[in-house]
């Protein structure tokens, strides 16, 4: 009959092992995922300056052939449209905004 070894003796003996085998194995995997984290923020932080452009290139392109379009219209002076300049087309929309937001209805 083999001798009965108590639990708490193999954990005294076992404890201190356990310990040193896994506190590097820990923090290899947390230093790890915290690479990783950064490695995914940076890459979403560049995606979004990528998707930021695209929109500011595709703004331009359509602000060009508004340009365009108005100019093949007989409308020379950029900015100016049939209403007249941009803030008198403007004023309209924030006073209908002013007076529904006061409970005015149209």
């Amino acid at each position: 009959m083999p001798p009965v070894v108590p639990p708490f003796l193999v954990g005294l003996i076992v404890a201190p092992l356990a310990k040193r085998l896994l506190k590097p194995l820990v923090g290899g995997v947390v230093k790890a995922s915290v690479g990783i984290a950064m490695e995914v923020k940076k890459a979403a932080h560049e995606a979004g300056e990528n998707i930021h452009d695209l929109a500011a290139e595709v703004a331009a392109d359509v602000v060009a052939a508004q340009i365009a379009a108005g100019e093949t219209e007989g409308h020379s002076v950029p900015g100016q449209h049939a209403t007249g300049a941009k803030g008198d087309r403007r004023a309209p929309k924030i006073r209908a905004t002013a007076e529904s937001a006061a409970g005015k209805t149209h």
